[in-house]
């Protein structure tokens, strides 16, 4: 009788650790990202794509409207010490032009027009 009571304890026991580690997987469970996009297999469904953030807008002659002009000029004069003098002439310049250069320094090349605006004296007018 003793012997069958034991093993009915060691049922349990197994029995229970069999649960428990279920529970474990369930709660650890990292469901896998679903199939993947392939080229050649048109079962699979393709990945969203990704809106066209037009790299050239604003850069290229043209492409501004001019109340866009204070948010590219901000961008543009955001590393300057001369913040203010930077802005006028900035946008004095995309009022113009209605373009400006990427980034806070360079890439004229990209707008002739801010490029060719020359002072006086034969400087650049545009920051």
């Amino acid at each position: 009788m003793e012997s069958r009571g034991a093993l009915m304890l060691l049922c349990c026991v197994a029995m229970a650790l069999v649960l428990l580690s279920e529970e474990c997987r369930a709660a650890y469970f990292v469901p896998s990202p679903g199939p993947t996009w392939a080229p050649g297999i048109s079962s699979a469904v393709p990945p969203a794509q990704v809106p066209n953030n037009f790299p050239m807008y604003g850069v290229t002659p043209g492409s501004l409207q001019p109340q866009e002009c204070g948010g590219r000029c901000a961008a543009r004069c955001s590393a300057t010490a001369y913040r203010k003098p930077c802005m006028f002439f900035c946008q004095k310049c995309c009022t113009a032009c209605l373009c400006v250069p990427a980034g806070t320094y360079g890439n004229k090349e990209t707008c002739p027009c801010y490029n060719n605006w020359k002072t006086k004296r034969g400087g650049p007018k545009c920051p």
